[in-house]
């Protein structure tokens, strides 16, 4: 096995239809863990998504509106709207994905007012013009096919007002190493070893993501292990030069939460 090119014909095993029920749901209810130790959404939140969410304060009485798509069990959306609520934002999310069986997941824990799940792909959001805040996804790229990832960041363009941030695994030999030790007390009865393994060697390099993105799209490699496709936009949220005091710190990215 060699991760010098990357491996789009593996497929993975909670993808399956037919995949044993009882470890898939282990493994969607095991993300959790997992994205909290790897995935870096917190310091994502920080950089790109409270600084879109403070461009967008003041301009609408309503909540600022996230949403995931491929949500999976929905645990990156609920720490997100965490995180904002935490910083005083109004925010609602929406978590959308075409699996019943991870929105099953996603249901069944307790999610916080104003967090909603649905059965959807996102052409299916662009066809009802609807329209987010901030649209992201966590681990999606690498299981899309080319013109799947094209769509994903077509519909992306249309749904989101303010960012898109899309997060996946940066490959390469150290993440796979560190993975296949790392991830060893968590796999026991679940796909985690397996398809994290596989996932790592149908990921993306960030030149080979960066070859991949269309204009107005950028990669960001933010940490040794992860990949980042951003779009951003200021319209109908603040002038540029907001926007740049905004990001650079000079304003505060604080929306007063409605009573």
């Amino acid at each position: 096995m060699t991760l010098a090119e990357r491996d789009a014909q593996l497929t993975e095993l909670m993808d399956d239809p037919n995949c044993d029920p009882v470890l898939l749901r282990r493994t969607l209810q095991r993300f959790r863990i997992v994205n909290r130790l790897v995935a870096g959404w917190d310091a994502v939140y920080r950089t790109h998504l409270r600084p879109a969410l403070a461009l967008s304060s003041g301009v609408s009485p309503a909540p600022a509106r996230i949403l995931d798509i491929g949500c999976g069990a929905g645990d990156v959306l609920r720490r997100l709207v965490h995180l904002a609520r935490r910083d005083g934002f109004d925010v609602n999310g929406v978590g959308i994905d075409p699996d019943d069986r991870a929105l099953a997941v996603a249901r069944s824990v307790k999610n916080p007012g104003g967090v909603t799940f649905r059965n959807s792909l996102s052409r299916e959001l662009v066809t009802e013009g609807s329209q987010y805040d901030l649209v992201v996804s966590n681990h999606l790229l690498h299981h899309l096919s080319e013109t799947q990832l094209d769509d994903l960041l077509a519909d992306s363009a249309s749904l989101s007002r303010g960012v898109s941030v899309h997060s996946d695994i940066a490959r390469g030999r150290l993440a796979y190493a560190a993975y296949a030790v790392g991830v060893t007390p968590l796999a026991p009865g679940s796909f985690l070893r397996v398809d994290g393994l596989r996932s790592i060697r149908r990921s993306y390099t960030r030149d080979e993501l960066a070859r991949r993105l269309p204009t107005g799209w950028i990669a960001q490699q933010p940490s040794r292990f992860r990949l980042l496709a951003v779009r951003e936009t200021t319209e109908g949220f603040a002038t540029q030069s907001e926007a740049d005091s905004i990001r650079s710190g000079a304003l505060p990215p604080v929306r007063p939460a409605s009573s």
